[in-house]
């Protein structure tokens, strides 16, 4: 079975594929971007694209990913620049312990692509269910909410 990550192929070792999406990409490829959090989907901190939309990685098999998409954190920066959602979480100073980051930048960036002017709404409903036990929402909302804006 072949996956396709971050735009480069790569070769599922038999014994890894009957595994999640999440212990793949971390432990057979070795990017760990996506954190393993609640394992049930809950929390948003596995989250990765799977052709452009935001999936929880611990529920998924990666027998599911096959021949589609997968863009991890590690995939977004493009040419040595952060992606503009990178850019935003770095200039608002938005990351503390960083644990659930990943996660709600993927979400953000799938947001922004499908909707470059999302409403506080549409913000709220792509970051619903992205905990962060360092109480940064509220933060990664206005600074969201800015980008919207084009400030």
């Amino acid at each position: 079975m072949r996956i396709n990550v971050n735009n480069r192929a790569f070769d599922v070792p038999t014994e890894w594929r009957d595994d999640s999406l999440l212990q793949v990409l971390r432990e057979a490829m070795g990017l760990v971007g996506a954190k393993f959090g609640c394992g049930a989907g809950l929390c948003g901190a596995c989250t990765v694209l799977l052709d452009g939309e935001p999936v929880r990685t611990c529920l998924t098999p990666v027998s599911a990913a096959a021949g589609k998409a997968i863009q991890t954190i590690e995939g977004l920066a493009s040419q040595g620049s952060l992606h503009p959602v990178q850019q935003v979480w770095l200039k608002a100073a938005l990351p503390q312990c960083g644990y659930c980051q990943s996660g709600q930048i993927m979400a953000t960036v799938s947001l922004f692509k499908r909707t470059p002017r999302p409403t506080e709404n549409q913000i709220d409903e792509a970051l619903a269910g992205h905990l962060c036990r360092c109480g940064t929402q509220p933060r990664v909302r206005a600074a969201l909410q800015q980008m919207a804006k084009g400030a």
